[in-house]
């Protein structure tokens, strides 16, 4: 099966950037394809590098560029929910793209399911 993510709160805020990651690594490990994951609203705030959290807590954002690295899922940052929220191209961590609303209904179209995180 393949399938389209889209998270909408940040990472530390909320528990949806995590479930969202773990449900992508649940399906990657049991064959399915998760060919892009959206982040819109505050869900931006997974894709800055500037993100330093504490040596002894989990660190989304590595999480989400590993699963890039590692299996090539897409990681698409909303341009419009990322600009009002000071997040640009240069302050992307390793792994993400900035690209528009075009990106999400694409995915919605190809993928078999969308999935959201958050409110």
């Amino acid at each position: 099966m393949k399938f389209a993510l889209m998270v909408s709160e940040g990472p530390y805020t909320h528990q949806a950037s995590d479930t969202a990651w773990n449900f992508a690594r649940a399906a990657l490990g049991r064959g399915h394809e998760v060919m892009r994951v959206f982040f819109y609203h505050d869900g931006v705030y997974n894709a800055t590098r500037l993100t330093e959290p504490p040596q002894d807590d989990r660190h989304i954002v590595n999480r989400w560029s590993k699963l890039k690295e590692e299996h090539g899922v897409d990681l698409v940052v909303c341009v419009a929910a990322a600009l009002r929220r000071g997040i640009k191209d240069e302050v992307l961590a390793p792994g993400f793209r900035i690209s528009g609303l075009g990106q999400l209904v694409e995915a919605g179209i190809k993928a078999d399911r969308t999935v959201t995180f958050g409110g």
